[in-house]
């Protein structure tokens, strides 16, 4: 869009136009004149210097070609003229590649266990986590048993014979004690480590992921809330839960940033980290998300990463202020079917949390703070896992972890 066009649209947004028998009347933006706009079937004219010295097409003329669509009637209610075209509907449909899908479905288990290893394997050597009692287990063995067990869906000690056999396969040299698993997950230092192995999992679709959705979502707990309604004079009780914001790929779903918080935490404030830590690994052409995350800055951030934000705006917002926020805003007014084209793609990240619950489930098992928070990581890092395995055959992808990191 260029730049008369882009103010012509700013003018139609924020100053009255007024339709006269002849023509169309358009204020100037810098001064307190007025100028006349012809607006012909081939060709438009105006009455200001723009257009009578260099006979381009102003942004008066781009500004009553925007209003012309419509028409403000003396009582200020709003006339919409639209075209109407009549077209043959055809539906769209879009094929599985079943034969891709069964081999993923298939395989998935033993690939899991594969790429899961080799995550962690390039883990660095370096001190073990240790707690009081047993000796502590090498970080790898750790954080492998634990995501295991998170992909088994089930309770650890009928977990146990499948950890069993993964030492026999090699994958790791000791299976712990079920009680150990617990603990490991009760550890803070294993968050920034979850997040790392998130990071690497999304890398081998670096090349394949530029537009990207943001959203969040709640894991229920065990915990729960108790209180006195006076009002019916009875006790409520109510599950607590956790807040996962992440943003992910809309092409294959795959996560590339995660901040886990308490359920209170706002939706706004967790963007500009998400989309600064995609940014560090992934080319980012878009961003879009809900009307939750529209906010000046976050329009700036994302802007200065290089992706064209498409947050909704809510209805009380004008647009004012400038910059990037309003350059959208008007976008958003005028060009509404091409901007939601683009702002729908947001609904992968649904599609995401989606097929991270369905699979790993909705709710935790964890009863503290911290072992809640890594679960939940845990959960994304197996969700990363199984969406690579089904690229591997659907794409033909070879996933290679601990590469430098390098943008494609």
């Amino acid at each position: 869009m260029e730049l008369r066009e882009l103010r012509g649209m700013e003018l139609a947004a924020t100053r009255t136009i007024r339709k006269t028998g002849s023509g169309w009347i358009v204020p100037s933006q810098t001064s307190k004149s007025t100028y006349r706009v012809n607006l012909m079937a081939r060709t438009a004219t105006c009455t200001c210097p723009d257009f009578e010295t260099r006979g381009v097409k102003c942004k008066h003329i781009h500004a009553a070609v925007f209003v012309q669509r419509r028409e403000q009637n003396a009582d200020g209610s709003v006339t919409v003229t639209e075209s109407v075209t009549l077209f043959k509907s055809e539906q769209v449909t879009y094929p599985q590649p079943w034969a891709a899908y069964n081999s993923a479905q298939t395989n998935e288990k033993d690939k899991f266990l594969t790429l899961l290893s080799d995550l962690c394997n390039g883990l660095p050597l370096g001190p073990r986590i240790k707690k009081n009692g047993r000796p502590a287990l090498p970080l790898s063995d750790m954080i492998f048993s634990a995501t295991f067990k998170v992909y088994s869906t089930v309770s650890a000690r009928r977990f146990m014979s499948d950890l069993r056999a993964a030492q026999e396969r090699g994958y790791i040299a000791k299976a712990p004690h079920y009680n150990s698993i617990f603990n490991y997950l009760e550890n803070p230092e294993l968050t920034p480590v979850l997040k790392t192995l998130i990071t690497q999992s999304s890398l081998p679709l670096q090349s394949v992921e530029t537009d990207f959705a943001a959203d969040s979502s709640g894991f229920m707990t065990s915990r729960f809330t108790r209180w006195f309604d006076h009002k019916y004079g009875v006790e409520k009780t109510k599950a607590d839960w956790v807040k996962c914001h992440l943003m992910c790929g809309v092409k294959t779903n795959v996560v590339t940033a995660v901040e886990i918080h308490s359920q209170h935490a706002a939706d706004t404030k967790m963007l500009p980290a998400l989309a600064e830590a995609t940014a560090m690994n992934f080319t980012m052409r878009e961003v879009s998300a809900d009307k939750g995350y529209a906010s000046k800055s976050n329009y700036e951030v994302i802007s200065h990463l290089g992706a064209v934000p498409f947050i909704s705006f809510p209805d009380s917002h004008k647009g004012q202020g400038g910059g990037k926020w309003a350059e959208m805003y008007h976008y958003f007014n005028f060009r509404k079917q091409e901007f939601l084209q683009h702002y729908h793609k947001r609904s992968n990240v649904e599609s995401t949390f989606s097929m991270m619950k369905r699979k790993f489930g909705d709710s935790l098992r964890s009863k503290t703070d911290v072992a809640m928070i890594n679960e939940t990581l845990c959960k994304v890092l197996c969700h990363n896992l199984v969406v690579l395995i089904h690229e591997m055959y659907e794409l033909g992808i070879d996933p290679v972890f601990w590469k430098p990191a390098t943008i494609q």
